[in-house]
């Protein structure tokens, strides 16, 4: 053994050597101390600056004031709703939303289980796209559907309104007709 390998502990003939370690692992190591002090004192101690988790949060309340102020600025009509249907992202996030909360009752297709048919000409409700933005907010307790406005709140309630009168005259097969026909041109 030299003098240079400088081995501190053999076990099991294998020999373990103090060796310096690299220059730019050192630099980085106590670059990460530094710049670690440097954050705890400018977010946690003085407050200079806003903490992440303030700056998000922030950030979230000014994306919902910006969608409550566009959502305010649409006015909610029949003639908007039917609109929308042509808006491939707006029909895309009401089916998200459908196949989360909706297709316990209406199955994957719209086309009824314990809920009525939603892609046939037969509505019970009225097939108005104000209609059913009603129907869904407000639910029918008596038929055994829960109100969801509370809990979708306004935008995707209109995004489910949406995916539903997109859907509308497809003809699934499933649920017999119930209810009323509503739209007899099939338009």
């Amino acid at each position: 053994m030299s003098e240079n390998n400088r081995v501190h502990h053999v076990y099991d003939g294998i020999e373990e050597e103090d060796n310096r370690l690299p220059n730019w692992w050192l630099a980085i190591l106590i670059g990460t101390i530094v710049f670690s002090f440097g954050y705890w004192f400018v977010y946690e101690t003085t407050q200079k600056l806003p903490s992440p988790l303030v700056a998000y949060e922030a950030e979230k309340a000014a994306n919902a004031a910006a969608q409550a102020k566009l959502a305010a600025d649409t006015p909610l009509g029949d003639d908007s709703l039917w609109a929308m249907t042509k808006d491939a992202d707006m029909v895309a996030a009401g089916k998200k939303v459908f196949s989360q909360i909706c297709v316990s009752c209406h199955l994957d297709k719209a086309q009824g289980s314990i809920g009525p048919n939603l892609t046939d000409k037969y509505w019970i409700h009225g097939y108005e796209p104000m209609k059913i933005i009603e129907a869904v907010t407000n639910g029918f307790p008596e038929k055994g559907m829960e109100a969801w406005g509370a809990r979708l709140g306004a935008e995707r309630v209109k995004q489910v309104a949406v995916f539903v009168l997109s859907i509308r005259n497809t003809n699934e097969s499933g649920k017999a007709p119930e209810g009323d026909i509503i739209d007899p041109a099939g338009n």
